[in-house]
């Protein structure tokens, strides 16, 4: 079995996710175009790019599905007592560009590389700009330590990538974003693809099924906030070290 190969139509249905490949585990698509009706459209149903330089655009949604409550995002005790210290602050949508480019040059272990190409940092600017795609940013000063971006639908925030220019730098992007999310009544953050750092934080693999379930009905409720700088405001990383309510 291959995967299906998209319409050059951006507004042309994905197939259902029931048919993406088990090996590779999610290779549900390929070809179409990284305009923002695709993307969006994509994501309302479950489904991502991700492809290597030189590839054809890959679209995916694999089984399990790795999802982190945003209640339950998991700071061990000795990063917390670390954190109590720190005079690192977060925002929101101060350095978005920034923070896409720092997550394409990271280095991560076992990759070359990056999926994070230039026609897809062009693609999620432009998200950006049409309000769709936010991002987190730790500063040290005025220094960029960490941050995460991914794509927010109706409270429905699809997590892309995250880095960290200073120890521990992504791991308070991630807790101050999901500590934001949940007292906002948005319940979940998609991870895409489990991996062990991801489980120690928290993340649970939820069945494809359940995911794409839950993710298309709070992507369908329309009270996302129109200026994230604003819904977010200024945070202190030290206000993270103590659990959030019902967080452990």
């Amino acid at each position: 079995m291959r995967p299906f190969l998209l319409d050059p139509d951006p507004g042309s249905p994905f197939p259902p996710v029931a048919f993406a490949l088990r090996e590779p585990d999610g290779l549900l698509a390929v070809g179409g175009d990284l305009s923002p009706s695709r993307l969006l459209n994509a994501y309302r149903h479950g489904v991502f790019p991700w492809y290597s330089p030189g590839q054809p655009i890959l679209w995916w949604s694999p089984d399990p599905r790795a999802v982190f409550a945003t209640d339950d995002v998991r700071l061990g005790a000795r990063f917390r007592r670390t954190l109590r210290r720190s005079r690192w602050t977060l925002f929101a949508d101060t350095r978005f560009e920034e923070v896409v480019r720092a997550c394409a040059e990271a280095p991560r272990p076992g990759q070359g590389g990056t999926w994070i190409t230039p026609e897809m940092r062009t693609a999620y600017v432009r998200l950006h700009a049409l309000g769709h795609a936010h991002s987190v940013e730790v500063l040290d000063g005025d220094r960029l330590v960490g941050g995460i971006y991914g794509v927010a639908l109706g409270r429905m925030f699809f997590g892309e990538s995250m880095f960290s220019g200073e120890s521990g730098g992504s791991k308070v992007a991630l807790a101050g974003l999901a500590r934001h999310l949940a007292a906002h009544g948005w319940p979940l953050i998609d991870a895409q693809v489990e991996n062990p750092h991801l489980t120690r934080l928290g993340a649970q693999a939820w069945p494809r099924e359940r995911f794409v379930e839950a993710a298309g009905r709070l992507a369908a409720a329309d009270e996302a906030p129109a200026r994230w700088t604003d819904w977010f405001g200024t945070t202190a990383a030290a206000a993270l070290a103590a659990p959030a309510e019902g967080g452990t």
